[in-house]
């Protein structure tokens, strides 16, 4: 038995106990710390089954590779076969491992099959799994699919996953498991809008402050399985890992191939401290941004593909008066691109747009003090374009089909050699060639039998390719920042942000639709890495019309943005967006380092805000997304703070908020009130009456 523990003395104390001497290595215990004292020796004999009639006579323990040849009875951990369908169901021994501080190696083979399986444990502030195969035989194996399972707690009967769409991203749908399986599989190419590949499951009622809570994130940007079932004999696991097509993966002798890594978390007081451990992984990283982050304008939903140089530069003139901080060039400077239906992939400054060039407008930028930044989508190619006139087989496509467009556009295939060496030739070129200090990185289409050279599927080595693409490139230009896009929100996921500084949340900009959007997103991403823009009075993409303050405190809990030809404004609008960017400016280090929180309320409202990690300030959002039963919401309860502190809670004024219609609201809201950390956990504060569509801010400073 090895223990791996996290968080000791804190409210995140986490206990993993292993058993090594299973073929794969079996989780016994993930969850609350056991104690310093524990004798792991007990944990078997307290937690062995009955034998029941008509089962086999051993209990198959549900492994990180559960083994159907073992006699597991749900979905094989290992999937897969050599010619003539020999070796489908392996079974693992002879385990080794090392320990090595928090990270716990552990080897295995299967003679027979010929085999060789390597699970590797890390412990830190969430759990890090992942597993390679390698064939040690002398003829190909067909690997069908590699997972990581996860034994979840027989009490979490309740699971959290999401759902969405195009401009509706990460929807929280809640569900009984009471029995049986629920299986999420994304086939796209990408994380998808639909299935992001997060999912959490709890005990029964699980709040953002109470009950146990497990969750688990695929790191992995191409396609994806996640798997919930509780088997017949109560036990209950996760299995989570990468889909692969058939016969995309074929093993030679000797090669391996290693599963995306499995990220996952724990929580004994609810989901908001179960999901700070996916942030406290990214904050972690070496790659994760430090320097405050740049209020932008993005040019896309100001003068879409009307490139005209001057405009351009009134706009960044305008930009830089409101505080603005980097200037974003987005899609129609290249090629013929002046739609959406030529010109991908062609990426050379068009001569008939910028005739001069891109220096005049970035030198304009530049010296207006902001950075520029200009939008790529390195994976796709239109058929209309010079590259696929020249090279058709470079597209991702298979012989003998017509091709499936999306969006008039192809994939283009980066795991063939030169294909890849065009792309990354004029991206390097562009970047050395320009004062360019961040690329929004597009991908605004699925895969779809989409073939590599050899005809198998592409997909596993299209997403590799593009992690080769992205990495080549930060070497070359290390100081240059990436934004990670895929139609919005289609490409989020951990494995991405070790190569970025950014995610396209949603191409969504409508406030209310980003309230639940941003909360959701939450859940697996800090605000800091979160793209939230300012769009325009009416929705681009929905035709709402919201006021300033509505759009802005909800742009607010992000890496604020604006998205909004910023030249038309009228001066009221000019005065109060300049505001909004001031206050966002004035409480950006509590926005980017402070701890996320949530707050359970009724479906009509959304509450949530952000505490400084010592707990000595915080901002709280609460919002009132629809109308509801009663005229007066109820009062907001503000747990997570340090209940014997006392704290000043007063209102944080949003340029030109109009409130709902009382004839007085809460006396608190004009001066401010002391209350306990204790208080505002047991009975709250009593939060305005508001419209529909509406947010009003609260500031909270200890005493």
């Amino acid at each position: 038995m090895i223990r791996l523990s996290a968080g000791a003395n804190t409210n995140a104390a986490t206990d993993v106990v292993v058993d090594t001497s299973t073929g794969a290595p079996t989780i016994v215990h993930w969850g609350a710390s056991l104690g310093a004292d524990v004798d792991l020796n007990t944990l078997l004999p307290a937690l062995s089954r009955p034998l029941v009639h008509g089962t086999f006579d051993e209990i198959a323990p549900i492994s990180i590779v559960p083994e159907h040849g073992s006699g597991f009875t749900g979905r094989p951990g290992l999937l897969g076969r050599r010619g003539g369908g020999k070796a489908w169901a392996p079974r693992f021994s002879n385990p080794t491992h090392t320990l090595d501080a928090n990270t716990l190696s552990v080897d295995s083979t299967d003679d027979v099959a010929g085999l060789a399986l390597n699970v590797t444990i890390v412990l830190d502030d969430v759990l890090h799994v992942w597993a390679t195969i390698t064939n040690a035989a002398d003829r190909r194996y067909s690997l069908d699919g590699l997972t990581i399972t996860l034994p979840i707690a027989e009490q979490a009967s309740e699971l959290l996953r999401f759902d969405g769409r195009w401009s509706r991203e990460f929807h929280p749908v809640r569900s009984d498991w009471t029995d049986g399986s629920l299986l999420v599989e994304n086939r796209r190419g990408r994380t998808s809008h639909e299935y992001p590949p997060v999912m959490f499951c709890g005990q029964r009622g699980f709040g953002e402050w109470g009950g146990e809570v497990w969750g688990a994130h695929v790191a992995w940007s191409g396609n994806h399985t996640m798997l919930a079932e509780r088997l017949p004999d109560g036990r209950r696991y996760i299995q989570a890992g990468e889909l692969l097509h058939p016969g995309e993966i074929v093993l030679e002798p000797g090669q391996s191939y290693t599963t995306p890594e499995t990220i996952a978390v724990y929580s004994s007081n609810g989901l908001t401290p179960a999901t700070h451990g996916f942030h406290r992984s990214l904050r972690a990283r070496s790659n994760h941004p430090v320097k405050p982050r740049p209020v932008l304008l993005n040019t896309w939903e100001a003068v879409y593909f009307d490139h005209e140089t001057e405009k351009l530069k009134a706009l960044a003139d305008a930009a830089a008066d409101l505080g603005i901080e980097r200037f974003v060039l987005d899609d129609g400077w290249f090629g013929s691109r002046r739609d959406d239906k030529q010109g991908l992939g062609d990426w050379w400054v068009s001569e008939n747009v910028y005739p001069d060039g891109l220096e005049p407008l970035i030198s304009h930028v530049t010296g207006l003090g902001m950075e520029f930044g200009i939008w790529v989508e390195p994976e796709m190619v239109n058929p209309d374009s010079d590259i696929f006139r020249a090279h058709p087989d470079w597209a991702l496509t298979t012989d003998g089909y017509e091709p499936v467009l999306g969006r008039q556009q192809l994939v283009l295939d980066l795991g063939n050699r030169e294909a890849f060496k065009f792309i990354y030739g004029y991206l390097d070129k562009l970047l050395s060639d320009h004062d360019i200090s961040y690329v929004k990185w597009d991908m605004n289409r699925d895969h779809i039998q989409g073939s590599n050279q050899h005809g198998a599927a592409g997909t596993n080595a299209q997403t590799m390719a593009l992690y080769h693409l992205i990495d080549k490139l930060r070497h070359a230009h290390p100081n240059v920042e990436i934004e990670s896009c895929a139609s919005g929100g289609g490409r989020i996921d951990h494995e991405i942000l070790k190569r970025t500084e950014r995610v396209w949340t949603s191409d969504c900009n409508d406030a209310l639709e980003r309230q639940i959007i941003q909360r959701g997103a939450s859940m697996l991403i800090p605000p800091e890495l979160m793209g939230a823009h300012i769009g325009p009075t009416r929705s681009h993409t929905t035709g709402r019309t919201q006021t300033l303050s509505f759009r802005a405190a909800t742009a607010m809990f992000g890496h604020l943005g604006v998205e909004w030809n910023v030249t038309k404004l009228t001066d009221e609008e000019r005065l109060a967006l300049r505001a909004v960017i001031a206050m966002h400016k004035e409480h950006r280090e509590l926005f980017h380092n402070g701890d996320y929180v949530r707050f359970d309320s009724d479906e009509q409202f959304n509450a949530v805000g952000v505490y400084a990690a010592d707990r000595s300030e915080g901002i709280v959002s609460f919002a009132q997304l629809a109308t509801a039963p009663s005229q007066t919401p109820p009062p907001l309860r503000l747990p997570g703070l340090d209940a014997d502190a006392v704290y000043r809670i007063e209102h944080l004024g949003i340029p030109y908020e109009r409130w709902g219609a009382a004839r007085i609201q809460p006396s608190w809201l004009a001066d401010g009130v002391l209350l306990t950390g204790r208080q505002l956990s047991a009975h709250g504060v009593q939060p305005p009456t508001l419209h529909p569509e509406s947010a009003v801010l609260f500031k909270l400073t200890r005493q």
